[in-house]
């Protein structure tokens, strides 16, 4: 039986492996959220933040958990801003 041989395989990767701006400035303890390109959202803390900011691992609202992001996972990881979690003035 023949084996089965790849010709001619892009080497190139799938999705962009160069992390947005925002994904740079993520510090451990920044509150994100976490949108898949499916439209699903979670809000969480971010637990640590690889040195070349392509990998962050996020401690995910309301006990579900700790998930790795990569940037070639599709996914926006964007920083809560800090004024909506203030509360209101009257």
């Amino acid at each position: 039986m023949a084996k089965r041989r790849i010709i001619n395989v892009n080497s190139a990767p799938l999705r962009r492996v160069e992390p947005d701006h925002h994904w740079r400035s993520l510090r451990q303890g920044d509150r994100v959220n976490v949108t898949l390109t499916s439209g699903f959202e979670w809000a969480g803390v971010v637990d640590a933040v690889t040195g070349d900011a392509t990998a962050v691992w996020v401690e995910l609202d309301g006990g579900r958990g700790r998930t790795l992001v990569h940037v070639s996972d599709g996914v926006a990881i964007v920083p809560q801003s800090t004024t909506a979690a203030l509360p209101q003035e009257s």
